[in-house]
């Protein structure tokens, strides 16, 4: 059964997060801190977050933090629930990526599903039509064991039938994004340097499966029409990918943009940005790129935060992209395609059209301001433990 919410009910149900958190680098991190800053805000109490560290990880987290877990330790997800079960905490939402939890495909979060005694949420980030043996298992064992499920996209529920995977309550919720003004950006320009540019950009932690590369090599054909255009790739190599193969991918793209003679077109900011500088060069952005190389991304939080700005969006069509991009709202072009990047990049050099399709999905994304988006899990939580009590 899938449900929508919309009224926000006014009883309070205390909540304990189950994710990775800040300052850990990590995109879940950021969205769940997005969240329950939104969550306790229409709540107007401060949520509980059980956070998950990497073996040996040591983070200065915040008040919220009451209970970290080890996340390669079946005994520390066992210590969690326990300290759950003990405490007034009425619920658990559960961010699901395979890679957060230990064990094969993430199956240690079994061991805390099993010995928590509350009702438990859960938020599906990573759902495609191809999953292994095991990892269908595990994804089957955590939907049938939640109260509800959360996921991001209408595509996701599609693809969860697809699989044969049952649920109790299934809910779609989008991707939250901050309330960025739609301003015109030349002053957003002019205090970053770029004043006078066109600017494309890319932001996120930089990883191959964000296909920056074949973006590089649609440049050659676009800064001929448009000597002006600017590709900032924005934020540090992922920290999982750091600490295998250091910046191998980064220094590939560098020396890629040396020669192909775009150094005058290509800026690299290695740095994890705070979310006021990525707003701002958010603004300061005219074209935002997403060029995956894989089409089962479900969620992206990039997208999202370039759509909440009002930028005009051109990606690959992954699931997340299909959904948010329809009805005009962007233009695809085909994967590991640099002709078909720089085609769509040509079309977005019509001032006209650019802005007009800044402004339509600007108006888009007002639905999914985190403000909106906290009101339906504020509303699945409370519906969930009145049933349960």
């Amino acid at each position: 059964m899938i449900r929508r919410f919309s009224s926000v009910s006014t009883s309070h149900t205390r909540v304990a997060y189950l994710s990775t958190y800040p300052p850990r680098e990590c995109g879940i991190a950021t969205f769940t801190k997005d969240l329950i800053d939104a969550v306790d805000e229409v709540n107007g109490y401060r949520s509980t977050v059980i956070a998950i560290n990497e073996k040996g990880a040591i983070y200065d987290y915040d008040r919220r933090v009451k209970w970290t877990v080890e996340g390669d330790s079946a005994q520390s997800y066992v210590e969690a629930a326990e300290y759950i079960n003990s405490s007034n905490i009425e619920l658990v939402n559960i961010q699901h990526e395979f890679g957060l939890y230990g064990g094969e495909c993430g199956e240690d979060i079994k061991v805390f599903m099993e010995t928590v005694q509350k009702p438990v949420v859960t938020t599906l980030h990573t759902i495609h039509d191809s999953f292994s043996p095991k990892a269908l298992a595990v994804l089957k064992y955590v939907s049938e064991k939640s109260a509800a499920i959360v996921v991001i996209t209408h595509t996701a529920t599609k693809l969860l039938r697809k699989q044969g995977i049952r649920y109790k309550n299934c809910l779609v919720i989008p991707h939250g994004c901050p309330n960025i003004e739609f301003t015109d950006n030349d002053s957003a320009k002019e205090s970053l340097g770029l004043k006078n540019r066109l600017v494309a950009s890319t932001f996120g932690l930089i990883s191959s499966g964000k296909g920056i590369e074949y973006a590089i090599r649609a440049l050659p054909k676009i800064v001929e029409k448009e000597p002006r255009l600017l590709y900032l790739v924005i934020g540090q190599t992922h920290p999982e990918v750091r600490k295998h193969e250091g910046e191998r991918y980064r220094n590939k793209l560098m020396t890629l943009v040396n020669d192909l003679g775009l150094y005058e077109h290509v800026r690299f900011d290695n740095r994890y940005l705070s979310k006021r500088e990525l707003i701002k060069y958010l603004q300061a952005t005219d074209i935002y790129l997403t060029p995956y190389v894989s089409p089962n991304q479900i969620s992206s939080g990039t997208l999202t935060y370039a759509l909440g700005a009002g930028k005009a969006v051109v990606s690959t069509p992954y699931f997340h992209a299909q959904d948010t991009l329809a009805n005009n709202r962007g233009l695809f072009f085909k994967f590991k395609d640099p002709d078909s990047i720089a085609e769509s990049l040509a079309v977005l050099l019509d001032d006209n059209l650019r802005r007009a399709i800044q402004k339509r999905v600007y108006k888009y994304s007002r639905r999914f301001l985190w403000t909106n988006v906290a009101k339906n899990y504020v509303n699945l939580f409370n519906k969930v433990t009145k049933t349960k009590g």
